[in-house]
């Protein structure tokens, strides 16, 4: 079983449209990276946000914002919240597991970028969209933070021994 698997198992079943971004991504790309939440990109409709927050609001998760998640979904409140409140991610948690899971919101490459160059990776049962390495390392460089440059550098030389194998 892998973390997060039960979120993920659902996605599936429900036909969500994310891709998975952050330190899951760059594991499953090939890297070895310690990482307790995981980031998501989602096409930003209504209905897949609402899917999303069923699915982990019906897993135990909850919000650190003082909201309705369900405002999420609605076009309205979200854009609101992303030019008035500067929103950048929206963040669940599971207190007692000490999960996260950020439904990435501003960044470099949106979901239908991301998308039509993501990575399909099987996982036991699971098919899981991956954020390609390009796209991974242009979300890295605008973070830039001191473990993204770190991530940086791995992607680049997991590129390069992929590049080799061709």
């Amino acid at each position: 079983m892998i973390i997060y698997e039960e979120i993920l198992r659902e996605f599936q079943k429900q036909r969500v449209k994310y891709v998975l971004v952050g330190g899951m991504a760059i594991n499953m790309l090939g890297s070895l990276r310690s990482t307790a939440d995981m980031d998501i990109l989602v096409e930003m409709s209504d209905q897949n946000l609402k899917k999303v927050i069923k699915i982990l609001i019906k897993n135990g998760y909850k919000v650190k914002q003082p909201v309705d998640p369900m405002g999420m979904a609605d076009q309205v409140t979200r854009r609101d919240w992303i030019q008035n409140k500067h929103m950048k991610a929206f963040n669940f948690y599971k207190d007692r597991e000490l999960k996260e899971v950020d439904i990435i919101i501003k960044t470099p490459v949106s979901y239908e970028e991301a998308r039509k160059t993501a990575l399909t990776i099987k996982c036991g049962r699971l098919t899981l969209p991956v954020i390609s390495i390009e796209h991974l390392i242009t979300m890295k460089r605008k973070s830039n933070r001191p473990v993204d440059k770190l991530d940086i550098q791995d992607l680049k030389r997991i590129k390069t021994l992929r590049e080799r194998r061709k």
